[in-house]
């Protein structure tokens, strides 16, 4: 078996449930420590964070990832126990098998091989791991760089290794991802009997119009770098639990992923103004879990587009879809950060998997790149 689908195994073992760590940061800095890696363990509340570098030198090159996965769901439905590494038919199953053990495990076999025969490189290695990014993403990857501004340690470049190919390994990378707002809109009425409704406001009924207005608005066209912005509503709650009861409140959960053609404002404005036209008394409140970035074309970008072209003969697609990622806290600190990682199609779902073919041809990836980045 290849070093790397032996990594991932032992990660995939470890019970990582956001926040949990499982253990894997052990593993991973004892395994960094061996090469010369200086090790930091960052807990910060309840999330397990590590910080390892090597050299000493500029530029820095930081492999970012996380060890947290999120919940398996029903064990009964998978194949295979999802923390026992199961390899089947060209394919290694298990929790976090592409998101994102198997993307880690490459890294770090890749970073093995190029100090191997790169011992006097001239710039640093750097691995960001947090147990957070599953999760609220608060005391993770956000509270590590800020703990390394103070020590002003500046990251050049950032390679997340999150599950982004879509058909095959290489075929995309994420060179910037949209912007994340979400929003929580609770609509008064007046509780009442429903034999009696000239006496009562049903919230359900007052805001059916103004919602369907806000699903069926066109919020924006898109540009050259991002899709037309998208809006979900996400949960909708009303009622008392009775069956003869107009409820007093709905609360409604929404959100927003936008790229750079509009602002924050922009959007919440639009939402605001829509809700009054339509005469609602309501209460709105609205959190900003990423704003958009863009990674400029630069060395990271032509040497990973490199990589990829030498290792599997692919020119890849530049993308900002999909979710968030914890690239979103590297961007504003002028880092050049891109998404570069498995296949994604199995990610969050029952047998997640990735195929053991491709982990040797990742971990070729990433060692491509730091040779292309430093000499």
């Amino acid at each position: 078996m290849s070093s790397t689908l032996l990594l991932t195994q032992e990660l995939i073992r470890c019970h990582s449930v956001t926040p949990q760590d499982g253990g894997c940061q052990k593993l991973i800095a004892e395994r960094l420590s061996r090469i010369g890696f200086h090790i930091e363990h960052m807990r910060f509340v309840d999330v397990d964070n590590l910080w390892a570098r090597f050299g000493t030198l500029s530029p820095l090159l930081v492999f970012a990832g996380h060890t947290d996965v999120v919940p398996p769901g029903p064990l009964e439905a998978w194949t295979s126990d999802p923390f026992s590494p199961s390899v089947r038919d060209g394919y290694l199953y298990g929790r976090g098998a592409a998101d994102m053990k198997s993307g880690l495990a490459a890294m770090i076999i890749a970073a093995e091989k190029f100090i191997q025969k790169n011992p006097g490189f001239p710039g640093s290695i750097g691995f960001l791991i947090t147990s957070d990014e599953e999760g609220p993403s608060i005391h993770g990857t956000r509270e590590v760089l800020e703990t390394l501004q103070k020590r002003q340690e500046q990251i050049d470049y950032c390679i997340v290794g999150e599950a982004s190919s879509d058909n095959l390994l290489g075929d995309q990378i994420r060179v910037g991802r949209r912007g994340s707002l979400h929003g929580k809109l609770t609509i008064y009425g007046k509780q009442g009997h429903v034999a009696y409704p000239d006496i009562a406001k049903n919230p359900i009924h007052l805001g059916a119009a103004a919602l369907y207005e806000l699903s069926q608005t066109q919020w924006d066209k898109g540009n050259e770098s991002f899709p037309p912005i998208i809006f979900q509503i996400t949960n909708y709650h009303a009622g008392t639990g009775a069956t003869n009861v107009i409820p007093g409140t709905s609360e409604i959960l929404f959100n927003f992923r936008f790229g750079t053609s509009v602002t924050v404002p922009e959007l919440q404005t639009r939402v605001t103004n829509i809700l009054e036209k339509n005469n609602l008394e309501f209460d709105l409140k609205w959190n900003i879990s990423g704003l958009p970035f863009l990674t400029k074309q630069g060395k990271l970008i032509s040497s990973v587009k490199k990589a990829i072209f030498d290792c599997t003969g692919l020119d890849p697609i530049q993308s900002t879809g999909g979710g968030t990622s914890d690239g979103r806290f590297f961007a504003p600190l002028g880092t050049e950060v891109i998404e570069l990682g498995p296949c994604n199609a199995s990610v969050h779902q029952i047998n997640e998997h990735v195929r053991i073919a491709d982990l040797d041809v990742l971990t070729n990836i990433y060692e491509s790149v730091l040779q292309h980045l430093f000499f």
